[in-house]
């Protein structure tokens, strides 16, 4: 009997998936079976309405298997919080049959365009989007585009079944191989008004939107909504994305460190005998673990606390933070074993590229996270 349980199939599949460049079927059975796609589906419809918190976990458990299907899993569960801002009916159509709904995703930066039907009954979209991760195995696909309206800054998102998209072999990186990010293209689809809402209630969050009467959503004003559908976009975004790192670097660790506990050729000492060898295990395992303390306690403030601009900005801070210990901790790692544990389709090497990668999406760049928190910190101090 195949194995279920998501860490282990992933694990079984990693090397696989980093050469072939996609996720095998059975960590996508897996990855599904295990309720990741319906994380954030509202209960109506059969989903867990989870917490970041418990994601956060579960993304890097399935990480110290394989980077590239924690990627898709976590972007799977994050995606149906997206989705749930749907009205009612275009809800009924992604999740009527079932919340094991796998959503990939192209929101930011807008693309593409959208024209509206006449008689105001939907719209229609075209355009090109890029590095959408796990949509060979998706169902739907949420693209963003702006309104064409002059008098309008407005960004609108789209929901569009998988087989209404074309998918462009693009994605050929240097970490995060298997996530299958290609391009996606839309050559004419005609989306009804109910599978859309405005970007704004993604991002600021509905607690902000509520009273903004740019908001649009049938369910917008539903008084019994979760945390998970509320929340601004970045208050846990930058945790979610950083979760993938934080469990590679797990594994990274373990990986190095049954190297240093070895014997080196020749000498029969044990590699640790260096102080070199013995600085690293020290400092990044700190490191790895100061990390996964900073995530897990962002994570519980957006689920619990709240929501502030400085808590957002806070959160954005700490997953910033996080990916840079982490990818200085493998750096570390990567720099202090020996030859034959750098080799070339050897794992600490898979999991270097894997962490440096999530470490560059942009959501985790320390710099305008920084701004931002020094904005949100200090306020009007900041120039005096």
């Amino acid at each position: 009997m195949p194995h279920t349980d998501p860490v282990q199939v992933a694990a079984e599949h990693a090397r696989l998936a980093d050469t072939e460049r996609k996720l095998a079927d059975d960590v996508v059975a897996a990855l599904t079976a295990s309720g990741l796609p319906g994380h954030f589906v509202p209960r109506r419809w059969g989903g867990a309405e989870g917490t970041f918190a418990a994601l956060l976990a579960e993304v890097a458990a399935v990480a110290e298997g394989c980077t590239s299907a924690a990627w898709c899993g976590m972007l799977w569960a994050a995606h149906g919080r997206f989705a749930a801002l749907l009205p009612e009916e275009g809800q009924r159509e992604v999740w009527g049959a079932s919340p094991d709904v796998r959503i990939a995703a192209a929101l930011m930066p807008p693309a593409g365009s959208a024209r509206p039907l006449p008689g105001g009954d939907g719209w229609q979209v075209r355009g090109t989007w890029t590095c959408v991760s796990g949509v060979d195995f998706a169902d739907w696909v949420l693209v963003s585009a702006p309104e064409p309206y002059e008098e309008s800054a407005r960004v609108r998102v789209f929901a569009v079944p998988a087989r209404e998209v074309e998918v462009e072999d693009t994605w050929d990186s240097t970490g995060l191989r298997g996530t299958g990010s290609h391009t996606v293209v839309i050559r004419d689809a005609v989306v009804p008004y109910h599978r859309s809402f405005l970007q704004a209630d993604l991002i600021r969050g509905r607690e902000y939107s509520d009273s903004d009467s740019d908001s649009d959503s049938a369910s917008a004003s539903a008084p019994d909504r979760a945390r998970c559908h509320t929340a601004p976009a970045q208050l846990a975004g930058g945790i979610l994305f950083c979760a993938p790192a934080l469990g590679a670097a797990r594994r990274a660790l373990r990986v190095w460190s049954r190297w240093a506990a070895a014997k080196a050729p020749g000498s029969g000492r044990p590699n640790h005998d260096s102080a070199a060898v013995r600085d690293t295990l020290a400092t990044a395992s700190a490191h790895v673990e100061a990390a996964g303390l900073l995530l897990a306690r962002a994570a519980e403030r957006a689920d619990t606390e709240p929501v502030t601009d400085l808590l957002v900005a806070a959160n954005q801070r700490d997953a910033a933070v996080a990916a840079e210990l982490l990818a200085g901790a493998v750096d570390k790692m990567f720099r202090t074993g020996g030859a034959h544990i750098r080799d070339a389709g050897g794992e600490l090497q898979r999991l270097w590229r894997d962490v440096h990668t999530v470490a560059s999406h942009g959501v985790l760049r320390l710099e305008p996270v920084a701004a931002a928190y020094a904005r949100a910190a200090l306020g009007d101090t900041l120039g005096d």
